[in-house]
């Protein structure tokens, strides 16, 4: 297991701050990789697939280079599942997601509830559902939909909005959050 070093106040302590106060009261970055420089010379990324029955524990980043079979392997895990399609994710994305992660102070994988979508998986959605993006950033491999059973909706938004790096949004009625490396917003689905 990767231990990573402190950076002058603990993960805990941070947490503690995003289940009590808002946003604006809570420490922002630059961006998820600037963050990130301070959990150590180790980028590392944890999900499971409920739909493929696949688990994900990759540390893909060492010593300020990105490990190419690693992110190799997240494009594989987070590929449209319906299609098998994979596309490369953007790895602004990926990094939001680990300082999300980090942040939290939280051993439990990722829930990826939708990595890649194809344009057909997407249209299909759209058809289904209104709050599906017509030119959704899950098609550009820029977007991620993810739960955690230990942290609420608020906790894992209030995370990734602190890294001012993308969009997040919270989807409190289906219990997951929105994580993108588009244009810094926040919104409720």
């Amino acid at each position: 297991m990767v231990k990573s070093s402190t950076t002058g106040f603990t993960r805990r302590a941070l947490l503690g701050a995003f289940a009590a106060t808002a946003v604006s009261a809570a420490p922002t970055f630059s961006s998820a990789a600037g963050f990130l420089r301070g959990a150590g010379d180790i980028r590392r990324l944890r999900m499971y697939s409920g739909r493929t029955g696949e688990r994900l524990d990759m540390i893909y980043w060492i010593d300020g280079q990105y490990i190419k079979d690693a992110v190799k392997e997240v494009n594989h895990f987070m590929r449209d599942w319906r299609s098998d399609q994979v596309k490369s994710i953007d790895l602004r994305t990926i990094d939001i997601m680990a300082a999300s992660h980090h942040l939290m102070d939280v051993d439990e994988p990722y829930l990826l509830l939708s990595g890649y979508r194809s344009p057909q998986t997407n249209a299909m959605l759209r058809s289904r559902s209104r709050g599906v993006a017509k030119k959704s950033l899950h098609m550009k491999g820029q977007a991620a939909d993810l739960r955690l059973s230990s942290r609420s909706v608020s906790q894992m938004a209030n995370a990734a909005m602190s890294c001012r790096a993308g969009g997040v949004g919270k989807y409190y009625g289906s219990n997951f959050v929105h994580m993108d490396c588009g244009v810094v917003r926040s919104w409720r689905g």
